[in-house]
């Protein structure tokens, strides 16, 4: 007989409990090295403010029929707010849109206590340390995607997943082969609306909101917001 899944609330304690694991998480030395180095050495316009500098967890409703999964926190942005997608560009453009899909009460994103809440929906990446050049090695990353996977498995309502990135894309459908959903063969690819089905899951392509994509208009509000309008389809 099957396991029955976790109620909302007993999925939510496990998610706290998941959280601190990942705040503790030590386990690639030169992530470490590399998050702490940019706390201790911020650009001017950070100087005198305290850094998390530490790995992050998701950020969300535990309800969430919805997550978004990103690469890695940005050095000068969760690195140094502790939520995902806070205090930069690319979270300006995430959260606004994610307002505007009525998944989150407010458009804007700057600092953990500025009373961002979502509904529905939950932010999460595949590494939960800022990475050099935003560019995770393998190993990094397969250190991480335990903790995505228990993540997905914690959110006992969502089957639908928005990729950020060709990475993001590569590690969700890693982290979804480790829960038992074999991808179809051959994988299928990355591309800005593209759309598989990973068993009982949904997946979708999306480009990172990131200054390179949004400022030379390889990614518009209107693809971003299409993105997403299908995903609540998808979601129900």
């Amino acid at each position: 007989m099957p396991t029955p899944r976790s109620t909302p609330p007993v999925a939510s304690a496990k998610l706290a409990d998941l959280a601190s694991k990942v705040h503790s998480c030590r386990a690639c030395p030169r992530l470490v090295e590399w998050r702490e180095a940019q706390a201790a050495a911020p650009p001017p316009r950070y100087r005198g403010q305290e850094y998390w500098a530490r790995p992050l967890a998701g950020f969300g409703d535990p309800r969430a029929r919805l997550a978004i999964v990103g690469l890695a926190p940005a050095a000068h942005g969760a690195n140094r707010t502790g939520r995902m997608f806070t205090g930069d560009r690319s979270g300006d453009w995430l959260y606004a849109a994610l307002h505007r899909a009525c998944y989150a009460n407010q458009p804007q994103s700057q600092h953990r206590d500025d009373g961002l809440r979502l509904r529905g929906a939950y932010v999460t990446a595949v590494v939960r340390c800022a990475p050099p050049a935003n560019k995770p090695s393998p190993v990094e990353r397969d250190n991480c995607l335990p903790y995505l996977r228990e993540e997905l498995s914690l959110l006992t309502r969502c089957r639908t997943i928005v990729a950020l990135g060709a990475f993001a894309w590569n590690g969700a459908l890693r982290a979804l082969a480790g829960l038992g959903c074999d991808p179809p063969r051959p994988k299928p690819p990355f591309a800005h609306g593209a759309e598989a089905r990973i068993g009982e899951w949904s997946l979708l392509g999306c480009y990172h909101p990131s200054q390179q994509n949004t400022f030379t208009g390889r990614l518009t509000e209107p693809m971003l917001d299409a993105v997403f309008a299908r995903a609540r389809q998808l979601a129900g």
